[in-house]
C-alpha cells in the first residue's frame, strides 16, 4: 500500500478487555487499517462514534449500561457510521444480531468462542474483509426496526399439501409461481422490509436464499414470521412447495427444485463460493416453473443470482433487481443489470409490489400458457 495512502480507521466496542487486545492485534496487523479508539460500553461507543468518526466500527452485542443494540440504534440515528457486529453463534446471539441488522448495521462476524487464538488467522482475515467492505458503504440515517406486522404472531409450518388459492389441494407435480430471492450483505434488513408488502394469500411460493451460517438461518426464519403475513419456515428436504409459504434456504446447505417441485437439500461443497447458492435455486426453479418462475436480486457482494437469472430469464419468467439507491452492497444487483437478464430494475420499496403484481397475473393466466 503507498504509504500515503489513507488508512481505514476502526473503533472497536468490547466490554472485554481481552477481546479488545484480540481485536486490535488483528486490525493493526493489516497495514490498510489502524484502530482510532475502544470503548468498553455503549455509552463510550456512542460518544467516541460522534467525537472520532471512524470509518467502520466494531460492535459486541452484551455490554452493561449500554448494550451493543441500544449503540447501534442511537448511532444509526444520530451520526451513522458503518458497523459491524462481532456476535456469538449462539441462538441469542444469533437473535441479537439479526435485530442489529435492521436496525442498521452492515453486517456480522462470528466471535470466537473458548480458544480464542484457535483458528485466529481464518477469524481475523474475515473480520478485515467484512471491515474494509463495510467501510466503502455510505450509510444513512436510520432510527428504528421496521414495524411488525400487526397483530402477527410467530408463524413456522406449512401446508402439508400444496393447495391452490381456494384452498383444494393440487396434484403432485401441479406447478404454480414460485418466487426466488438470492441476497447477501444487506439482505437480512433489505428482506425484512420487502416481506411485510407479501400477502398472506400470495399465490406463490417464496424460497429466501441468504448468505447466512446455518446457526442464524432459524432464528431468521422465526423473526421474518412475526414481520410478514405469509407463512415463514425453514425449508426441510423433501417438503412440496406450496403457494402462500416463505421458505429460508439452511444456510448450511443448497436448495434446489425438483422436477416434481419439492425441496431437495444439498450439504456438498461451495458452488462458484457460495453455500447457500442462489443461481442453483434459481436455475432449478426455471426448470420447474419456466414462465411462472421469478426471480429476485437484492443487495449483496459479488455475483449470485447471476446465472440463475439468466435462466429464469431465459425460460420467459421474470427478474427483479434492486436499484443501486436503495442497496447496501450493489454488487449483485449490477452483476445481473450488466448481464441483461433483468425486467426491472426498482427501488426495495417498489419490489413487494411488482412480485405481488407479477404473481397475480401468472396465478390468473390460462394454464395453457406452460409448456
Amino acid at each position: 500500500m503507498n504509504a500515503a495512502a489513507k488508512k481505514i480507521r476502526v473503533l472497536l466496542v468490547d466490554d472485554s478487555s481481552f477481546m479488545r487486545k484480540v481485536l486490535q492485534g488483528i486490525v493493526s496487523a493489516d497495514p490498510q487499517m489502524e484502530v482510532v479508539g475502544q470503548a468498553k460500553d455503549g455509552n463510550e461507543a456512542v460518544a467516541m462514534a460522534q467525537a472520532l468518526k471512524p470509518d467502520v466500527i466494531t460492535m459486541d452485542i452484551n455490554m452493561p449500561h449500554l448494550d451493543g443494540l441500544q449503540a447501534t440504534e442511537q448511532i444509526m440515528s444520530q451520526s451513522p457510521r458503518p458497523i459491524v457486529i462481532v456476535s456469538s453463534e449462539t441462538r441469542e446471539g444469533a437473535a441479537s444480531t439479526l435485530v442489529a441488522l435492521e436496525l442498521g448495521a452492515i453486517d456480522f462476524i462470528s466471535k470466537p468462542s473458548s480458544g480464542i487464538d484457535l483458528d485466529m488467522n481464518s477469524v481475523g482475515a474475515e473480520l478485515n474483509r467484512k471491515l474494509k467492505m463495510a467501510a466503502k458503504v455510505h450509510v444513512v440515517r436510520t432510527a428504528a426496526r421496521p414495524k411488525t406486522a400487526a397483530g402477527t404472531a410467530h408463524r413456522s409450518t406449512a401446508p402439508t399439501a400444496a393447495t391452490d388459492s381456494s384452498g383444494s389441494t393440487l396434484a403432485e407435480g401441479s406447478r404454480f409461481p414460485v418466487v426466488v430471492i438470492a441476497a447477501s450483505t444487506g439482505g437480512p434488513a433489505a428482506v425484512m422490509r420487502l416481506a411485510p408488502g407479501l400477502p398472506k394469500d400470495l399465490p406463490a411460493a417464496v424460497v429466501l436464499v441468504q448468505h447466512m451460517p446455518a446457526s442464524f438461518t432459524s432464528q431468521y426464519a422465526i423473526q421474518l414470521a412475526n414481520a410478514t403475513e405469509m407463512a415463514v419456515k425453514e425449508a426441510a428436504a423433501n417438503e412440496a412447495l406450496a403457494p402462500g409459504v416463505f421458505y429460508v434456504c439452511p444456510g448450511s446447505h443448497h436448495l434446489r427444485v425438483s422436477p416434481k417441485g419439492r425441496v431437495v437439500l444439498d450439504s456438498g461443497a461451495r458452488i462458484s463460493g457460495y453455500r447457500p447458492c442462489a443461481d442453483v435455486a434459481m436455475e432449478t426453479a426455471a426448470a420447474w416453473a419456466g414462465p411462472l418462475a421469478t426471480g429476485v436480486v437484492l443487495t449483496g457482494m459479488g455475483n449470485d443470482g447471476s446465472r440463475g437469472a439468466k435462466a429464469i430469464y431465459s425460460a420467459a419468467g421474470t427478474v427483479l433487481v434492486q436499484d443501486e439507491t436503495t442497496s447496501v452492497i450493489f454488487g449483485m444487483p449490477a452483476e445481473v443489470i450488466k448481464s441483461g437478464f433483468v425486467t426491472q430494475v426498482l427501488p426495495l420499496e417498489q419490489i413487494a409490489a411488482a412480485i405481488e403484481k407479477r404473481v397475480r397475473q401468472l396465478a390468473s393466466a390460462p394454464q395453457a400458457v406452460l409448456p
